[in-house]
């Protein structure tokens, strides 16, 4: 009787599994066009490797938001691989590619265990890239897992982000710690995470404003909120994720950057990563902030975020 059960978790597992990876693979399509295509027309017109094959093939990288710096890492590379392993086939660059841009998505992959009883999240991130969305995306999911979870609604600056959470919490059954529109954040997070103390929760996410015109303030203001999260629960495991829009390509890397500047982010979630040519942003995000993607989102559904898993994305992105 258990083997049977236990057969039956195991292939629905396996099932699940098998939906994320299609999703996925649906999900990165016009990447995948944007990136391989382009590889592919550049190969297609040369009958031998030159310098001229690889200043077109960069722009093709570059051009697919694969980063600049990243760009000139894979071609310097290529060229030596080309060199050492004497190719002369323009065709044969396409695998050697593919071999590339795998090994920098699973560079360093170690992938992050079940989060610790007691964590504190604080999710960060500019206005207009689903950061409330991913948040509710992301309570639903270590709910699932078992997990107790209690929201904190610390984007007091805009009213519709407390509206929202809370509209996520109800759909969810969690509870949601706010104040007024215009309190203090650190004060919501202080109420926050007494109560995440008191009702001994598992995890407690904190939403923050993503004001980035003013650096000075959000850097003020975040770290008021990691003294009070010191001072009042030490013994909690902390994490700080970045929420990014992958459809804002170059973009999304340049407020890496800065928030880098302003908190010591422990992760990185992409969202709308469906429907976007710019899933390139993923490699140079891993090659240039040496920063693990923590999870990704590939469609509007709240099961629809997913834990980032390299291999997959990888063989996804290059339509095995």
């Amino acid at each position: 009787m258990q083997q049977a059960e236990q057969e039956q978790n195991t292939e629905q597992t396996k099932e699940k599994k098998k939906g994320f990876f299609a999703k996925l693979f649906a999900g990165l399509d016009k990447t995948r066009k944007n990136i391989l295509g382009g590889v592919d027309n550049v190969l297609g017109a040369f009958t031998k490797i030159d310098e001229d094959l690889f200043e077109e093939l960069e722009e093709v990288l570059i051009m697919a938001d694969i980063g600049v710096q990243t760009t000139m890492n894979i071609i310097e590379n290529l060229r030596k691989r080309v060199k050492k392993e004497h190719i002369t086939d323009p065709q044969a660059i396409r695998g050697m590619l593919i071999e590339e841009i795998t090994a920098i998505l699973e560079e360093d992959t170690q992938q992050q265990e079940n989060l610790p009883s007691p964590t504190v999240m604080l999710v960060i991130g500019v206005n207009g890239v689903g950061k409330t969305t991913t948040i509710g995306k992301l309570s639903h999911n270590f709910k699932e897992q078992g997990k107790n979870v209690l929201l904190g609604a610390a984007d007091t600056f805009r009213a519709a982000a407390i509206d929202q959470l809370e509209v996520w919490g109800q759909r969810a059954g969690i509870d949601v710690i706010k104040h007024q529109e215009n309190s203090d954040p650190a004060a919501v997070v202080f109420d926050a995470v007494n109560a995440a103390k008191n009702r001994n929760v598992d995890l407690l996410i904190c939403d923050t404003a993503g004001r980035l015109h003013n650096k000075k303030n959000l850097m003020e203001e975040l770290k008021k909120i990691a003294k009070v999260i010191e001072r009042e629960y030490p013994q909690a495991h902390k994490e700080i994720y970045l929420v990014l829009d992958a459809t804002t390509g170059q973009n999304a890397m340049q407020q890496a950057k800065l928030f880098q500047e302003v908190a010591d982010i422990t992760g990185i979630i992409l969202t709308k990563l469906d429907g976007t040519a710019k899933g390139g942003i993923v490699i140079a995000i891993k090659s240039e902030l040496k920063l693990p993607v923590r999870y990704i989102g590939v469609g509007e559904g709240i099961k629809d975020l997913q834990k980032f898993d390299a291999k997959e994305f990888a063989k996804a992105l290059f339509g095995e």
